[in-house]
């Protein structure tokens, strides 16, 4: 009889284990495509998350379900259960899985955060230690990195993102990134705090006002993508918002050539616009407003 229950038990979890699988990577295409090197680790993560979390789930509850049609007391039967104490190997076993899960998922994803260093905060820590300084991300691209790395500025306030490139010079509301080449971003923020985040990239990093950092990630797929700030930075931040190209590394050399060659002009601004109606609006809500900053004035507006 012990066997035959060890043998149903194995084959409950094996059951458990093929559809814990299969839902985890079904989770891949519940995220926004992978454009960039470091979106493969994240995805990978949130896969094994996901694989484990159904695993456990569907064990409980299918316990539960168990218990409840096949192991509920008979009608009229209000005599309580068998008193069970004392069973120290149920107690270790229940003690130490969950244990070992969470570091197995701490483990994991430490790994990950390594390979990410998102160590923004961290190098503010160590602002009077340089020697301590964030190491970049290293996520390992699909296919060959171009170097040199491409180095660009964000600068970010209150409510639009402007982007210089090194190379020479050329500023834009729209950022343009070349595929599978390394890229350096130099975060900076005029105002308050801003989130730079791509969702499709699955990177996020925190900026700070007063302080410039750096941040590294590899787009490996072209499109167009979406750049959002992922902090409150006032009343009008759901319009902080703008596109992200990735594009072959002739076509983003030709793009820079083309906007070096437009005259620097105020670029469309949604925050000022918005701004501007609610001022001339005769109905007044009597709380106070940030007035956003002048248009960005950039070579390219998108």
């Amino acid at each position: 009889m012990k066997a035959r229950t060890i043998l149903i038990l194995g084959a409950i979890a094996l059951v458990l284990t093929v559809v814990s699988i299969g839902i985890g990577k079904l989770s891949y295409s519940w995220l926004p495509p992978q454009a960039a090197a470091e979106s493969l680790l994240i995805d990978d993560l949130f896969s094994f998350l996901v694989t484990l979390g159904s695993f456990i789930f569907l064990g409980v509850t299918g316990t539960m379900m168990y218990s409840i049609i096949f192991q509920r007391a008979a009608k009229y039967d209000y005599s309580d259960g068998p008193h069970i104490e004392g069973n120290v190997t149920l107690e270790v076993v229940w003690t130490a899985i969950p244990i070992l899960l969470v570091v197995w998922i701490a483990s994991y994803s430490y790994i990950v955060y390594e390979k990410m260093s998102i160590h923004g905060p961290m190098e503010l820590v160590h602002l009077h230690t340089p020697s301590l300084g964030m190491e970049a991300a290293y996520a390992t691209p699909v296919k060959p990195v171009t170097e040199p790395v491409e180095e660009i500025e964000v600068s970010a306030k209150q409510w639009s993102w402007v982007f210089r490139y090194s190379e020479n010079g050329v500023t834009s509301t729209e950022l343009h990134l070349p595929v599978n080449r390394r890229v350096r971003v130099a975060l900076n923020s005029e105002d308050v705090l801003h989130g730079f985040y791509i969702p499709a990239f699955r990177v996020k990093q925190d900026i700070i006002p007063n302080h410039s950092i750096d941040f590294e990630f590899t787009p490996i797929r072209i499109g167009k993508y979406s750049l959002t700030d992922s902090q409150y930075s006032g009343t009008f931040f759901a319009t902080m918002q703008t596109d992200v190209i990735v594009e072959s590394a002739q076509d983003y050399k030709q793009w820079l050539a083309e906007a070096a060659t437009h005259e620097p002009s105020p670029a469309q601004n949604q925050a000022a616009t918005e701004y501007a109606e609610e001022s001339d609006s005769v109905v007044k809500t009597g709380w106070p407003t940030v007035a956003p900053a002048p248009p960005p004035v950039v070579n390219y507006h998108g």
